[in-house]
């Protein structure tokens, strides 16, 4: 697993260059970017099975039909594994908060999880919209706990929403 640095260096050392302006600059965005990353993860383990449970509470309220007889998170094994898939994105997305980096996305959750939930008939609309509550909660958890730049949580699940949405099921 890389993060935005090692990224970086390598992408350069790749091409046989030295590191210029804007990758100094990039070094430099991520790590005044650093502690705010740091406390958003902290505030993310802190607060995981709330935050994916006020999620699941909050997508089965906008997409009732999912809990319904016929629906993807209908009997409790399937509702139990809707709230494990929300899981795995939190944790998944604090790596990526960590690192400075989404890339690692496509490797650790990514890959792979199109042809699952197409095989198994699971909507993508629905993922992406759980996706989304969480990063609206994680937000709003961060900001209460004075992280002076809450959007730092964005990109990670920006990009899983961004990359689930290119789908069409």
């Amino acid at each position: 697993m890389r993060d935005a640095v090692t990224t970086l260096i390598k992408t350069y050392d790749d091409t046989g260059r030295y590191l210029d302006r804007d990758a100094l600059s990039s070094i430099k965005s991520y790590f005044d970017s650093g502690l705010d990353r740091i406390k958003a993860v902290a505030v993310i383990s802190a607060n995981a099975s709330e935050i994916v449970k006020a999620a699941g509470s909050a997508l089965f309220a906008q997409v009732p039909e999912l809990i319904r007889p016929g629906g993807n998170a209908y009997t409790t094994r399937r509702y139990a594994a809707c709230l494990r898939d929300m899981d795995y994105y939190l944790r998944y997305g604090s790596y990526a908060l960590v690192a400075g980096d989404s890339d690692l996305l496509d490797e650790r959750v990514l890959a792979g999880l199109r042809e699952t939930y197409n095989s198994l008939g699971v909507p993508i609309g629905p993922t992406v919209v759980g996706i989304q509550i969480m990063k609206d909660l994680v937000k709003a958890k961060v900001a209460e706990a004075g992280v002076t730049d809450p959007s730092v949580v964005d990109a990670p699940f920006d990009y899983m929403c961004r990359e689930f949405s290119e789908l069409s099921v």
